[in-house]
């Protein structure tokens, strides 16, 4: 299973497109743009909302499966199967106009599967749903992916990323900036300046603490005068060092959080 950043050309519209242009690609050899025999195997959940409002969710996907050339019974069938499959629940009778964001991303993943395609196309498909959600379509996806199908998400959240797949492919303008497993791409952040925001009680104690270190490139405060925005250019000494001083005094650090840690961070270093 791999997954993409979102940050390409035209999203994943123009893979789709050119992968139907493309002759001999192991789903025969379509015609430009008219490829039934290829779009039988490819589900694709957009990012924008393109739903018939006035129907309800099990509807909707049972007309995408007719729409896909099931017959009725099948399609109905398959239909409820799939938002069993998103965890849609009772929602899936409800119409899509009175759904929230994220129970209408649901319904966008259910036509997606509605046709049992062996390629899936998700277009940040965890926008909107609320933390339980999140948890259950990500499980949904590894569990796609360990049953054979090719899966791919668009998304520039690592710790998204990171829980759905192994695998990363960063592309720009069509072309491979790079690829590995995710811990390798987190190398790629370490290696570069990044920005931590700090939350602390004595922010001034510690940015006099911090301010003779050789891994702190630069160092501002914020307006409420208990945060702190570090650029440090080697994290692993920075977080050796805090993690030292906060051993020896208590200055009331509240949060650490890196500001760069997800593929928006590595791939606009990577095109710089």
């Amino acid at each position: 299973m791999l997954v993409l950043s979102p940050l390409l050309p035209a999203h994943l519209e123009t893979i789709l497109r050119r992968a139907l242009t493309d002759a001999d690609r192991g789903l025969g050899k379509p015609e430009t743009f008219v490829a039934p025999e290829a779009l039988r195997h490819i589900g694709y959940c957009p990012s924008p909302d393109h739903l018939y409002d006035e129907l309800s969710g099990l509807q909707f996907v049972e007309l995408m499966g007719r729409l896909s050339g099931l017959p009725a019974a099948q399609a109905r069938a398959r239909a409820r199967a799939s938002c069993d499959a998103v965890a849609m629940g009772e929602e899936a009778g409800k119409r899509i106009r009175s759904m929230s964001k994220g129970m209408r991303q649901k319904v966008k993943m259910a036509q997606a599967l509605v046709h049992e395609p062996k390629v899936l196309l998700l277009d940040e498909p965890l926008n909107g749903m609320d933390p339980p959600s999140r948890a259950q379509t990500i499980e949904a996806i590894r569990r796609w992916g360990e049953e054979g199908r090719c899966v791919l998400v668009s998304s520039h959240m690592l710790h998204e990323v990171e829980a759905m797949t192994s695998r990363i492919l960063l592309l720009h303008h069509g072309k491979l900036l790079a690829s590995g497993e995710v811990p390798q791409v987190r190398q790629a952040i370490a290696s570069r300046p990044m920005r931590v925001f700090m939350r602390c009680a004595q922010a001034r104690s510690l940015a006099s603490e911090m301010i003779g270190w050789d891994c702190l490139a630069s160092l501002s405060f914020g307006s409420d005068g208990r945060s702190l925005t570090a650029e440090v250019s080697d994290t692993g000494a920075f977080r050796t060092r805090l993690s030292d001083l906060m051993a020896e005094r208590d200055l009331g650090l509240e949060i650490l959080n890196p500001l760069d840690d997800n593929l928006a961070a590595v791939f606009s270093y990577l095109v710089a």
